[in-house]
C-alpha cells in the first residue's frame, strides 16, 4: 500500500472521528426548548429530525448573518420557515453527508467495487442534497401559487362585491378556496391580522414570504386603493384578468419550449434505436452476400 493511499485513509479516519466527537458533545447538551412546528415536516426528514435539532445549536455558530438571512429566504419560499430553522438545515446538510458517505464507505468495504475516492464526492453531494430539496420544493411552491392566485382573486372579486370587506373577503378565500400553498399563505396571512400585526404589515410580509412579482403587484394595488379609498373591487377584477393573461402566456412559452426539450432524448434514445430497426435489415441482406 502506497504511502499516499495510508495518508489519505489516515485523514479520512481523523475526520470521521472528529466529526463523531463534535456530534457526541452536541447530543450531550441539554436540548433546547423548541415550539411545536405547526408545518408538516417533510417525510424524509422525519427520521433525522431529532439528530438535526441536537447538532442544529452548534451548527448555527458556522453560519453568518447574510447566510441566515439567505437560507431564512430559502425556507419561506419553501413555505418551512416556521417548522425549520437556518441552523437547522445546515444541521440536515451535515447529518446528510455523515449518512451518504457511511453508505458509500460501507458499500467500499463490503463489495469493493466502489473506490475509496468516491467518499468525499459523495458526501459533498449528500451535504447538497436538503437545499436542492429545499430549492425543488420552492419551486413546485412557486407554481402552484401562480397557478391558483386568479381563482383566488376571482372569489375576494365576488366577496368584495357582494358588499365583504376585504378581511372578510380574504377569509372567505382563506376557508373555500382550493387546497394548496396558497390558502396556506390566506390562513397565516389572517392569523397575522388576528395576533396585532396590522393588515399593511401583514400583506407586505407575504409578498415578501412568497417572493413573486404577481403577489406583490397585488399587494401594491390593494394598499394604493385603501389609501386613496378608491373601490377594490375593481382593482381586484383587472389584477385577476392580468394574473390570467399571464398564465396563458407561461402556458404558451413552455409549449413552444417542449419541441426544444424533447430533441435531447429524441437524438439520444429514440433515433438510435430507430436507426438500428431500419438498418438491420439492410446490413443482413448485404452480409448474406458477401458485399460488406
Amino acid at each position: 500500500m502506497s504511502g499516499r493511499l495510508l495518508l489519505s485513509l489516515g485523514a479520512i479516519f481523523v475526520a470521521i472521528v472528529a466529526l463523531l466527537l463534535s456530534l457526541a458533545s452536541a447530543w450531550s447538551r441539554p436540548l433546547p426548548l423548541a415550539p411545536v412546528p405547526t408545518v408538516p415536516l417533510p417525510l424524509f426528514w422525519r427520521p433525522a429530525w431529532p439528530f438535526v435539532r441536537r447538532l442544529a445549536p452548534a451548527a448555527g455558530r458556522w453560519i453568518s448573518a447574510l447566510q441566515r438571512e439567505r437560507l431564512h429566504e430559502l425556507l419561506s419560499r419553501a413555505g418551512l420557515d416556521r417548522a425549520v430553522a437556518p441552523e437547522q438545515l445546515v444541521a440536515a446538510q451535515a447529518v446528510a453527508a455523515v449518512v451518504v458517505g457511511s453508505i458509500v464507505l460501507l458499500g467500499v468495504g463490503a463489495g469493493g467495487v466502489l473506490s475509496v475516492w468516491a467518499a468525499a464526492p459523495a458526501t459533498v453531494l449528500g451535504a447538497m442534497l436538503p437545499r436542492i430539496a429545499m430549492r425543488e420544493r420552492a419551486t413546485r411552491r412557486r407554481h402552484a401559487i401562480l397557478r391558483r392566485l386568479p381563482h383566488d382573486l376571482d372569489l375576494i372579486t365576488l366577496a368584495v362585491e357582494a358588499g365583504l370587506n376585504l378581511g372578510a373577503a380574504l377569509g372567505q378565500a382563506a376557508r373555500h378556496g382550493p387546497p394548496g400553498p396558497l390558502r396556506d399563505e390566506w390562513q397565516r396571512l389572517l392569523r397575522d391580522v388576528r395576533a396585532g400585526q396590522p393588515r399593511h404589515e401583514a400583506l407586505h410580509a407575504l409578498a415578501a414570504r412568497v417572493g413573486l412579482p404577481a403577489i406583490s403587484s397585488m399587494v401594491a394595488a390593494l394598499l394604493t386603493a385603501e389609501r386613496q379609498g378608491a373601490s377594490l373591487a375593481p382593482i381586484l377584477r383587472a389584477q385577476a384578468e392580468q394574473r390570467r393573461t399571464e398564465r396563458f402566456l407561461r402556458a404558451e412559452r413552455l409549449a413552444m419550449e417542449a419541441p426544444v426539450k424533447m430533441l435531447f432524448p429524441l437524438v439520444v434514445c429514440i433515433f438510435p434505436g430507430t436507426f438500428a430497426i431500419l438498418l438491420f435489415p439492410v446490413v443482413h441482406q448485404l452480409l448474406s452476400e458477401g458485399v460488406l
